[in-house]
Order: structure tokens, then C-alpha cells, then sequence
């Protein structure tokens, strides 16, 4: 394994907790709650339909229908890669928002909130979906040979889907730009494992 990796995977896991920290209380905390408004704002139905479509595209189980999907089509190294990278992200996911325990937006503030789906049962901090999604695509586009306007074009697809947790109602954009941080963090530890 080489180093280089490694050391951007704690630098940006660094960043990512810094983040976490700096959004949870005082200024902060008050611009991230400014930017959530901002971003959960009704933009019509439209606007509802696409961001409330997307939204799963994050989750864990659709990193496993996609790399199931590449495994059928003969590309099993970078479906096991990418789906490693995307299980290791929620995992971490998983344990920072036990650590941070910061509520959900509907829940710390009910009557200013939309929420759009299901309320989720986890924490806020850091948002997985948008996370996940990025680990996976970033492994998996490396692995399959995609060139740079790929991998950008990918990069605004994990984008989109953490846009979309905010407007949805269920997480501040620190939580999505935190979960962003996150899902390259634990991809470059796999770009130093190939």
C-alpha cells in the first residue's frame, strides 16, 4: 500500500470531522441552518419529483444493485472494489453519527423544515448517501478506466444526490459537504490498494 494515498485519506477525514465540528455549534451552526433554508426551499413540483428520485440513488442498497449490475457484466474487480469502498463509507458514516449525534433538521426544527420522504432513523452528521455514492463511483469509475469528463460527470451525480438530502429535509449541507469529504477519503485509501 503506498503512503501518498493514505495520508490524503486522513488529511480529508481530517477535514471532513473539522467540518463537523466547526457546523455544530455557534456561527457555524447558524450559517449551516441559513444555507439549510436555502436549500430545502419549495422550488415546485418538478423540482420535488427529480430531487425526491434521485435522493436513493446514494443509498447503500443501490452501491449494491450497481456493482451487482458490473459484476454481470464481467466487471467483478470493480464491482468488489467499488462496493467495498461504499460498505467501508456507510460503516464510517455509521460510527461518525454516533459520535456526533446532531439532529435531523425536521427534528430540530419541526415547523420550519420540509420534509419530502421518509424520516430516516440515523443522526445527521455526516450524510451517508451522498457519501456513499461518491466512494462507490470513484473506486469503481477508477477501476473500469473512465477518463476525467467521466469521473466529473460522476463527481456532479454524488453532488446531486447530496443537494437533493437538503431539499428533501433531512440533512444540513454540512452534512452533505461532510459526507462528500468522507466518500473521498475512503476512496483514496483504495486508490493506495490497487
Amino acid at each position: 500500500m503506498r503512503v501518498r494515498p493514505i495520508l490524503r485519506a486522513v488529511a480529508l477525514s481530517g477535514a471532513a470531522v473539522a467540518l463537523g465540528v466547526a457546523a455544530s455549534g455557534g456561527r457555524g451552526r447558524e450559517l449551516d441552518e441559513a444555507a439549510f433554508r436555502a436549500g430545502n426551499a419549495e422550488r415546485g413540483p418538478a423540482a420535488d419529483r427529480f430531487l425526491g428520485g434521485v435522493t436513493e440513488l446514494g443509498s447503500i442498497w443501490a452501491s449494491a444493485a450497481a456493482a451487482g449490475v458490473l459484476a454481470v457484466a464481467g466487471r467483478r474487480r470493480a464491482a468488489a472494489r467499488g462496493l467495498a469502498a461504499a460498505s467501508l463509507t456507510w460503516l464510517a458514516g455509521q460510527g461518525l453519527k454516533k459520535a456526533f449525534l446532531r439532529p435531523r433538521p425536521y427534528e430540530a426544527d419541526p415547523a420550519g423544515a420540509r420534509l419530502l420522504i421518509g424520516p430516516p432513523r440515523a443522526t445527521s452528521w455526516p450524510s451517508s448517501h451522498p457519501a456513499v455514492l461518491l466512494s462507490f463511483l470513484t473506486v469503481a469509475s477508477r477501476d473500469l478506466g473512465a477518463g476525467r469528463p467521466a469521473r466529473s460527470a460522476l463527481d456532479a451525480l454524488a453532488g446531486t444526490v447530496g443537494a437533493s438530502r437538503t431539499y428533501v429535509g433531512v440533512h444540513y449541507p454540512a452534512d452533505v459537504l461532510g459526507g462528500l469529504i468522507l466518500g473521498k477519503a475512503v476512496a483514496a485509501v483504495f486508490d493506495g490498494a490497487r
